[in-house]
């Protein structure tokens, strides 16, 4: 079964160094503002905050037609492959789960 809400793992964060910012909440502050192409029921957003589209699916999945179900699969994923990428920044994949509750 194709799922109905896909989008690429986050690539390599491009943390600048330096002295000042400490690389797990820089990259955690990427990752919310992480662009990519989204594609929900077959309709593609083009370089689209995920983050952010993620949540709206969340709140009312029905005006994209997906399920409740799919929507959730969605941000399973999204918490998946980002929090990957989170902790290998140092950072704690948990820290992206709480952004959701906000």
């Amino acid at each position: 079964m194709e799922d109905a809400v896909t989008f690429p793992a986050p690539g390599l964060i491009p943390y600048p160094g330096g002295c000042v910012l400490e690389p797990g909440p820089y990259a955690l502050d990427y990752l919310l503002r992480w662009r990519a192409d989204v594609t929900v029921n077959g309709e593609v957003y083009p370089q689209t905050p995920v983050f952010p589209l993620l949540r709206e699916l969340l709140a009312n999945p029905a005006a994209h037609g997906l399920t409740a179900a799919q929507a959730q699969a969605a941000r399973d994923r999204f918490l998946t492959l980002a929090g990957q990428a989170l902790a290998a920044e140092g950072g704690d994949p948990a820290w992206l789960a709480r952004e959701f509750e906000r």
